[in-house]
Formats: C-alpha cells, structure tokens, sequence
C-alpha cells in the first residue's frame, strides 16, 4: 500500500506542473487589459498604463512571466490580488469553508439519495418505479444549474416564501467566525436562531448543486448492482437462505461500491465546477462566486491562484478514493 501512495504522488508531480501551465495561460487568453480594468480606463495615461504594466511584470515575455510565477509558487507564495491587494492563499482560505460547507451537505444529500435509488432501481428492474426513477435522474443529470436554480427560487422563495433568496445566514445575526463553516458557528454564537436561519440559507444551494451528481450516482449503482446481482455467489447466499437484505446489503452492495466510490469522487470535481454557478446564483460567498468576480476583473494572480488550489483539492478527493479502494475490497489491497 505504502508503495502504490508513492507511485500515486510521484504521478501527480508532471499534472502539477500542466495545471499551472492551465492556470497561468488560461486568464492570459482572454479579451481584456488588467491594467485599464484595476485603475480605470479614463485619467489613465501612456506612461501611468507603462509604469503600471511594469510594476506588475506584465511587460516582461510570457515565458518569463511563467518562471517567475513557478518559482515563487514553488517558495509557496502564490502571489497578491491585483484588485484588492491581498494575498491570493489568504483570500481563498478564508472563501474556501463556505464552498466545502455547501459542497460537503449537497455530495451527502447526492449520496444519501442517489445509492438507494440505484439499489431499488437495480432490485426492481423492469417496473414502473425503476422506470419513474431513472427518468427522474437522467432528467436531473440533464436540467441546466442556472435555469433550476432560478426556478427553485422563483418557487420556493418568490411564491411560497419558505427559503430565503441568497447568503449564508440572515443580516439580523452577527458574530465573528470561528471555523468558517456557518452552521458550526451558528451553533457556537448561542443566539437564538442562528443556526436555523444558516440552515435555511444552505437548503436550495444544496438541492441545485446536488442534482446532477445525485443522478450520476444513482445510474451507476444501478448499473453496479445489475452487474453484481448476476454472480454466482448471489446466487449461492440465496440458496443458503439468506435474507433478501442481507444478500443485497451485505454481499452485493459492498462490491458494488467499489465503481461507487470511484464516481463519488469523481464528483467532487463536477461539485466545485457546479459551485461556481450556485454560489453566483444565490450570491453564496465561496470560492466559486470568488473565481467569478476574478475572471471579469482580470485579476491574474487570483485566477492562476485559486485554479491551482481547487485542481490540487481534487487531486487529493482521487488519491484518497484510490486508497478508499483497499479498504472497501481486500482483494485490491493484497494486489
């Protein structure tokens, strides 16, 4: 085990370096000339525009800029907001619990729905509620984010005023972080309330973000389970007489898990990718939102910053899965 965790992380060395290559060439790509968008094009002078695209190296050859931007990403620094002068680790750290928070309940609320779904779809097959269900997921795997969320607001915020519209928690309630995660502090403030207000803000950001990998996870349990239902030892634990949830539960999910677990993690990615849309929707505070407002304002060391951070979290969400697998299938952990 411990020598497949270090093929695993001298692999991910060489993707490393292409994800920065990513990040540094992606912001360059588009339209747009930091400079005139950080200071504003009127006022702004030849010499002041030359001065300013000096002081910020942008001057200097693209690959120049390229070795100077790894060789302080390799001393750690990740280089200052143009915008808001802030260093851009400093930024993400302080966005990044509000993106995990609302991350974190839709991947629960995807899975706590989407693997007994695919159970029931893959025990049932052929009757109507297998049908009624995978039609529901490949309807939800095919719903565009923006248009259901603005539809989930118009309903259940607009019509029957049941949620509120946007933010983490209502501006009657103030105090100071102490994790980052709005529910937790919510509970540690004590004010009456607060937690259920956070609650109320988290539910339509979960569902929206939640729908598309709740439908991918319920399609491939069923199709793992269909797969591991056909097995000769399914057929001998029936033959034993063993209880129909003990045949399913025990014997034929615990393998089925395995092309699971490897979609679950999977969509971590689709989560962050997915919270980029949901966090501008309903103007949820997170890292998403963030990459948004930095991609309009030109705002390179935030762009090149925070894709490296999000690339490198994903990265780690598959190597912990591939390590999941061995403690799930002990045949793979011998091999």
């Amino acid at each position: 085990m411990f020598g497949f965790l270090l093929r695993r992380v001298a692999f991910l060395a060489p993707t490393f370096v292409g994800i920065t290559v990513v990040a540094f060439g992606f912001i360059r790509i588009l339209p747009g000339d930091p400079v005139l968008l950080m200071a504003g094009e009127r006022g702004l002078t030849p010499e002041r525009h030359a001065e300013l695209l000096h002081q910020l190296g942008f001057d200097r050859p693209i690959w120049q800029q390229y070795l100077t931007y790894l060789g302080n990403l390799l001393q750690g620094d990740l280089g200052t907001s143009i915008i808001t002068k802030n260093p851009v680790l400093g930024e993400f750290l302080t966005l990044f619990p509000a993106t995990v928070e609302l991350s974190l309940c839709a991947i629960f609320l995807a899975v706590a729905l989407g693997v007994p779904a695919g159970v029931i779809a893959a025990v049932r097959r052929g009757s109507l509620l297998e049908q009624a269900m995978m039609g529901t997921a490949l309807v939800g795997y095919s719903m565009p984010i923006f248009w259901w969320g603005l539809l989930l607001i118009i309903l259940f915020s607009g019509i029957l005023h049941w949620t509120p519209v946007s933010g983490r928690i209502s501006l009657i309630y103030f105090f100071e972080p102490v994790t980052g995660f709005m529910l937790i502090d919510a509970l540690l403030s004590g004010q009456e309330g607060a937690f259920g207000s956070a609650l109320s803000h988290l539910i339509l950001p979960s569902i929206v973000l939640a729908t598309i990998p709740l439908a991918v996870i319920a399609r491939q349990t069923r199709s793992a389970m269909l797969e591991v239902l056909g097995e000769d030892y399914i057929r001998t634990a029936r033959a034993k007489g063993l209880s129909p949830l003990r045949v399913i539960g025990l014997h034929a999910l615990r393998n089925a898990l395995i092309p699971v677990i490897t979609t679950i993690g999977l969509q971590v990615g689709v989560l962050l990718a997915g919270a980029i849309l949901t966090e501008t929707i309903f103007s949820w505070p997170g890292v998403g939102k963030w990459m948004v407002d930095s991609i309009f304002r030109r705002d390179y060391p935030a762009v090149q910053g925070g894709l490296l951070l999000i690339a490198g979290v994903v990265m780690v969400v598959n190597l912990v899965v591939d390590l999941l697998y061995g403690l799930i299938n002990p045949r793979i952990r011998h091999q």
